[in-house]
């Protein structure tokens, strides 16, 4: 890629991942901050302390993805088609020409083609990252005796994010791979990237591509690119998490259960 589209080629799609995220991380966090509270408010109505246990944040981090991933989809299936299409002979110009170029082509409903193991994936994904990084504060703020997690350093924090996002990313990787296997499903765009098979790779649906994978490439192809994707999404969660709260602690906006 460096050498035959240099460093915007490193950036490829980047603008429109930035449009995407606002919105899905904003929307993410807000499902998830609220989730929590009602959550919280029907323990204290039942006479408990209010706090969640990991598996009621798992519940609460899966909603806020599904909430966050299906309300920005259509803007994650239109930079996927533009991250991979062959710069040399660009089939899309930019995010509204590619989102007309593909309602046009290949009917509105293609925006959510590869939605369903997103959803799936997203479960364990967003689950795990919140409830493993929320879990792990309170293990070691009771470790040290600490009062909340205002004590803890942006160091510490950041670790936490790292595993949170390590655990999130390993367990749900197969869908990712299946999701933008089926983004670019009868794409004639992407037939560069299945030489082998002459023609874009047509899929029936997500248990097809699942099925096909794993019968053609080997187990291992649902784990294909996992560890370039460490080194992108253990930072990326880490300094989200960690940015978030401080942002939060700025604006004041810092709201505990035992304010």
């Amino acid at each position: 890629m460096w050498r035959s589209e240099g460093i915007r080629g490193l950036f490829k799609g980047n603008g429109l991942n930035c449009i995407r995220i606002i919105p899905n991380s904003a929307i993410k966090f807000l499902t998830y901050e609220q989730l929590s509270r009602k959550i919280s408010h029907a323990l204290m109505d039942r006479g408990e302390d209010g706090q969640l246990t990991p598996m009621l944040r798992l519940a609460a981090g899966a909603g806020a993805g599904i909430v966050g991933m299906s309300a920005t989809y259509p803007l994650d299936m239109v930079r996927g088609r533009i991250t991979i299409q062959d710069s040399l002979n660009p089939q899309y110009r930019g995010m509204l020409h590619a989102a007309g170029v593909i309602i046009r082509e290949e009917g509105l409903f293609a925006l959510w083609r590869g939605w369903l193991p997103s959803v799936i994936g997203v479960v364990p994904y967003v689950g795990l990252n919140f409830a493993v990084y929320e879990t792990l504060k309170d293990v070691i703020i009771k470790a040290y005796g600490f009062k909340d997690d205002r004590e803890l350093s942006i160091a510490i924090r950041l670790g936490c994010g790292a595993v949170a996002g390590t655990t999130g990313q390993t367990v749900a990787y197969p869908f990712d791979v299946v999701r933008r296997r089926l983004q670019v499903s009868g794409w004639q765009g992407a037939k560069s990237l299945h030489a082998d098979h002459g023609s874009a790779i047509a899929y029936r649906g997500m248990t097809d591509c699942f099925a096909r994978t794993v019968q053609e490439e080997g187990m291992q192809a649902l784990f294909k690119g996992l560890a370039p994707n460490y080194l992108k999404v253990v930072p990326s969660i880490a300094i989200a998490f960690v940015t978030y709260e401080q942002v939060k602690e700025v604006l004041g906006a810092e709201i505990r259960i035992s304010d």
